[in-house]
């Protein structure tokens, strides 16, 4: 836990900035009290009248297979059962990339994975429609499993787990920028490894879980689903059961996490609206656990090759990465994360000469998709791993190697993405001193050690899934006597805390205080539209968006105050509540009765603001050329963030414990320090359970063997290290109110801080996850036999 005083957490000298009275608060989070007190529901506590239950059978059969017949009598004729979907009712593909869309609501034709959905019951209670599932008969002709994705590539002459996709790769790509080769023979320095992550999954608290009410009268349906993106489930319901947008409401009720996993649509939400349509009575549809892993859709598994030039003086030259992604059986988010690994190598340190080769491989595995920090994890670790061990060869800190080489405000990466803010060697000093990693580098007794490393990430991207101008995010501001001030926005509150920093943001525009303020969000119907919570974007987005509807709110109110105040609209100021004169202090008068006045004359104030975000070419700088998929990882502005973690390696058992982490982060301005702190704990947390214990595990048919939180290990509160997490300040003259991201960054040097401590501490440098006490052990013997045999 971090016991420090709140008043050490902010570092540094204030740069130029507003002066804020909501924005910048520790308050507790307004969804809080009814979470804590159970008061909260969620989609699986919902019941409508007339309510029955869907069920998924799965094939648990095999990976791969051609499904040759369903036979449905049997589960039809028990009583209770009211309906039963196959594939075939619904052979739209759907996907979140619509260029690459390739799943469907139930399997058509064949299965790609261990348990994925063949058909579907919908029943009078789960009891019943778990029995129905019994009883339906599926033939399958067994197909070879592909668990590897270069055997799938090599294999692909002779087995296609997509028929459209030869190879088995749904992409690959190169990106070059500068000369690389020419670089890396003026360097002085070069250094090239293999690194290797694992198949982990979100392991968030709440299963998907989806109810779904269509009215056959009207043809409107209603979803109630557990998702952060509820726009393109909107868009992709409508796509999957050919039913316009306009005749579906999607509703989010309170929703218990989500990191990616739920950044898409499930086959939970599909079968329930389809059954739902099926019998014209509203369908739930809750998964098991094990199902949830089923649909998985977490960090895709990175076989990665990087090498790093330097010259003489430790500046970084060149950097060359490969990567081959294991992305399991359907598309999903891979295009996107694909590119988004092969954009990272360019910060958060100057790059001049960069090249990427990356590919996306299908395997028979449960798909991989978004997960926190997506596409920066795997690179991020490799690139901090291979500086660190740079530094050793050249005999300087890796401290001073990375400062040296950090990015500042106003840098252009050679793929064109410009950084217009950073503080990240603010950071780097401070969690240096903080956690006084300079005096105990390589100093430690042996099996105790620390290590360092950084990490960046986006706030918010710069285009749309699909090809669209229309903005990302869209607010409405309504100010009445009788509701106050209400703010209406579709945008997903997944558990992040967005309601409460849309509430501090809006109240800091509009000049009145944070608990004034009502939040509207998660419904696509009553709010204004929003692309989603997914890569840091909401803060950003939303914030433009509010402080453009809110200038308009506050225009309507001044040239009211005005006549009642004798004096011009444009020398009046909203603030505390009060509306005065900038230069007659005497001429004050209440925002209330301003409102008053207003809404007595006009009637309710409404505005509505929307944010569009800038975009960048994708080029090379130094040719003008453009690169394919060079626009993915371009951002409005970028947070930082540097960890040191200090770690304690047991020689007997091999058992790693992170004893303590300093954090110091890059979030510009932050809207509420208490909940940034949380999601820094929680980032170091999420990320520290891949690097030391989580892992998916098959056998060699494609069968998932832990697929529950019973024998997926996670950290627990008892894992926890002590943490000195500090909010160095920042501001981003560029962004609403300054701020930036902090829900994703600070996942990213997690892997690398650990593995760097872990070879400060036993001197071996491991480079494939999760780094498990098997594997201690067996690298101290092998490191014992060289040393002895020297």
């Amino acid at each position: 836990m971090n016991n420090k005083p709140a008043q050490k957490r902010f570092v540094g000298v204030p740069p130029m900035k507003e002066e804020f009275t909501q924005v910048g608060k520790s308050v507790p989070r307004i969804d809080a009290p009814k979470k804590v007190k159970g008061e909260a529901i969620y989609t699986g506590d919902m019941t409508l009248p007339g309510m029955v239950y869907g069920k998924i059978k799965r094939c648990t059969e095999y990976a791969h297979a051609i499904i040759k017949k369903i036979d449905c009598s049997k589960a039809l004729a028990l009583p209770g059962v009211l309906a039963i979907l196959t594939g075939d009712e619904a052979p739209n593909k759907w996907g979140i990339v619509p260029q690459s869309a390739n799943e469907t609501a139930l399997a058509v034709g064949k299965v790609r994975f261990h348990g994925e959905g063949v058909a579907a019951v919908a029943a009078v209670d789960e009891e019943t429609a778990e029995a129905a599932l019994d009883l339906i008969e599926v033939e399958y002709e067994p197909l070879p499993v592909l668990l590897d994705p270069f055997e799938s590539m090599n294999r692909a002459g002779e087995v296609l787990i997509h028929e459209d996709s030869p190879g088995n790769i749904l992409h690959a790509g190169d990106q070059i920028y500068g000369d690389v080769d020419k670089a890396f023979t003026d360097c002085a320095y070069v250094l090239e490894k293999e690194f290797h992550t694992s198949y982990v999954n979100h392991a968030f608290l709440e299963p998907h879980s989806a109810l779904a009410s269509y009215d056959p009268q009207s043809g409107q349906l209603h979803l109630w689903a557990s998702s952060q993106v509820p726009h393109y489930l909107h868009r992709q319901m409508s796509n999957v059961l050919e039913i316009p947008m306009n005749k579906i409401r999607v509703t989010l009720p309170t929703v218990g996490g989500g990191f990616g996993g739920k950044g898409e649509a499930a086959s939970s939400e599909f079968v329930a609206c389809l059954l739902s349509r099926k019998i014209g009575r509203p369908v739930k549809v809750t998964f098991e656990r094990n199902e949830v892993f089923f649909t998985h859709k977490g960090r895709h598994i990175c076989h990665m090759k990087m090498k790093i030039g330097l010259d003489k003086d430790g500046y970084i030259k060149a950097v060359d990465f490969d990567n081959t992604m294991d992305g399991g059986a359907y598309a999903g988010w891979g295009v996107v994360v694909m590119f988004y690994t092969a954009s990272m190598i360019h910060l958060p340190y100057k790059v001049p000469n960069a090249r990427a080769r990356v590919r996306r491989v299908y395997t028979n595995k449960p798909t991989c998709g978004a997960m926190r920090g997506l596409g920066g994890v795997q690179p991020r670790f490799a690139m901090e791993c291979l500086l660190d061990e740079m530094a050793e060869m050249m005999g300087i800190s890796p401290y001073e190697l990375k400062m040296k080489n950090a990015v500042e405000s106003g840098h252009t990466a050679i793929n064109n993405m410009y950084v217009p803010h950073s503080e990240y060697k603010k950071c780097l000093q401070t969690a240096v001193e903080r956690s006084g990693y300079l005096e105990k580098h390589g100093k430690l007794p042996f099996g105790k050690g620390i290590g360092l490393a950084g990490g960046y990430y986006i706030s918010g991207t710069a285009y749309t899934l699909y090809q669209s101008y229309k903005p990302h995010t869209s607010v409405l501001l309504r100010v009445d006597t009788e509701g106050g001030v209400t703010l209406h926005c579709a945008a997903a509150e997944i558990g992040q805390g967005c309601t409460t920093v849309m509430a501090q943001m809006a109240a800091e525009a509009l000049g009145i205080r944070y608990e004034d303020v009502h939040v509207v969000l998660g419904d696509t119907e009553l709010g204004a539209f929003d692309l989603g919570s997914f890569a840091s974007r909401l803060t950003y987005a939303a914030g433009a968006a509010i402080k453009e509807a809110a200038a308009e709110i506050n225009q309507k109110l001044k040239e009211v105050a005005s006549g009642m105040l004798g004096c011009r609209a444009d020398q009046l100021a909203i603030k505390d509540r009060k509306i005065y004169s900038m230069y007659e202090s005497k001429k004050t008068i209440e925002w209330e009765k301003a409102v008053q006045a207003c809404v007595n004359s006009v009637g309710a104030l409404t505005s509505i603001g929307h944010y569009s975000p800038p975009r960048r070419k994708g080029i090379d700088l130094i040719s003008g050329n453009r690169v394919q998929g060079a626009n993915i990882g371009h951002s409005p502005t970028f947070g930082f963030s540097c960890q040191i973690h200090e770690v304690d390696v047991d020689l007997e058992t091999g058992r790693i414990r992170v004893t303590r982490v300093t954090e110091a982060g890059d979030c510009g301005k932050a809207v509420n320090p208490m909940s940034v702190e949380g999601q820094v704990e929680g980032s170091i947390m999420f990320a520290m359970g891949q690097a030391l214990y989580e892992e998916i595990k098959l056998d060699k048919n494609g069968k998932l063997l832990n697929p529950s939180l019973h024998d997926y290990k996670t950290p627990t509160a008892m894992d926890m290290p002590e943490m000195d997490t500090n909010i160095v300040d920042s501001y981003d003259p560029t962004a609403p109110f300054g701020v930036k991201e902090t829900g994703e960054g600070a996942v990213q040097p997690t892997f690398p801080a650990i593995v760097n401590a872990i070879y400060d501490a036993i001197g071996v440098r491991f480079t494939e996850l999760p780094i498990t006490p098997e594997k201690v052990l067996k690298a101290l013997k092998e490191k014992k036999l060289v040393k002895s045999s020297a």
